[in-house]
């Protein structure tokens, strides 16, 4: 395809091993990776590495946020191999690869965020990008500082029906409602090139807001819709979704659900309306297994993934 690229691939370079042909192995069968792709060590190269990282000792309710890489796994098997909305073939425009799960800590957060940021940095030294499937927000924080390494501030695209910029909970300053918060004391992102989407809900008070705002955050809430490409320009763009920005109805099987969210049409569509954008890296959170319906929340989460893939895909250099 022309547009898959949109660049040439060097001649010394082996061609993309693509996930197992559901014509010959059916889709209940095969590997367990991620749309049963091929691992890491199985391939020369990586251009998109898939990372798990079952991590949900930050949540401030519901638990199980740790099996939602196994979910997402399990429901990416039924995904197929062209994406006819961009007109690319995510899985063999480039090489997309599984590299298990880290091992965190469950009972020591500074530990597993610790575990996953080394994870994240041993990951990119061997693969370009990486798409991470948790596990709670708290891995965002470390996850962007294995990106600011690499890509020095980001912009970031935030899907997400809380703000996840608050100080700190019962005195806990990393939780899964603190991660961009610290990453902007941090200087991980790029001033007045963050904004969140899918915002909705309570607060705990008027602060919450100001302080958002102080910290160069644009909040594109639920009832509204979001430009294509808004604020992120030529910069190197992270893009982070907690499966929460989704409606209940579309997505039960989450840690905080809030009523009024996204359909999955929507934020699909969103993500689609990106294409070409200096995507440097991506994660998709907070899927909980247990408190899902006929497995709604890991599909619309393996489609959200697909998407991103095809992004990475058809990105700027």
């Amino acid at each position: 395809m022309a547009d898959d690229l949109n660049r040439e691939t060097p001649a010394d370079r082996p061609a993309p091993v693509g996930p197992v042909d559901p014509l010959v192995v059916p889709r209940f069968a095969g590997p367990s990776t991620f749309a049963r792709l091929p691992r890491r060590e199985d391939v020369e190269v990586c251009d998109v590495a898939v990372l798990g990282i079952p991590f949900d000792s930050g949540v401030t309710y519901r638990p199980g946020a740790r099996f939602g890489p196994h979910a997402i796994r399990n429901a990416s098997r039924l995904l197929r191999a062209y994406h006819a909305g961009l007109d690319v073939h995510p899985f063999t425009a480039q090489q997309v690869a599984d590299v298990g799960d880290v091992a965190c800590n469950p009972f020591d957060i500074a530990e597993a965020i610790s575990q996953i940021e080394a994870a994240a940095d041993e990951t990119l030294d061997s693969s370009t990008h990486l798409l991470s499937l948790g596990g709670d927000h708290t891995i965002a924080l470390p996850l962007l500082r294995a990106m600011h390494r690499r890509h020095g501030p980001v912009a970031l695209l935030h899907f997400d029906a809380h703000l996840d910029t608050w100080d700190t909970y019962f005195g806990a300053a990393y939780t899964h409602g603190t991660p961009f918060r610290r990453a902007w004391e941090e200087g991980l992102l790029l001033e007045d090139r963050a904004t969140h989407v899918g915002i909705r809900g309570p607060l705990f008070s008027p602060d919450d807001l100001a302080d958002d705002a102080r910290f160069g955050f644009e909040i594109v809430d639920a009832m509204d819709v979001l430009d294509e490409g808004r604020r992120l320009g030529e910069a190197p763009v992270y893009v982070s979704i907690d499966i929460d920005v989704l409606d209940p109805g579309f997505a039960p099987g989450t840690g905080t659900p809030e009523a009024g969210g996204l359909t999955n049409r929507e934020l699909l569509g969103i993500l689609r309306g990106l294409a070409g954008v200096k995507l440097v890296g991506a994660d998709i959170v907070e899927v909980a297994p247990p408190y899902d319906t006929s497995e709604i929340t890991a599909v619309a989460a393996s489609h959200a993934a697909y998407e991103l893939l095809a992004l990475f895909a058809r990105r700027k250099i």
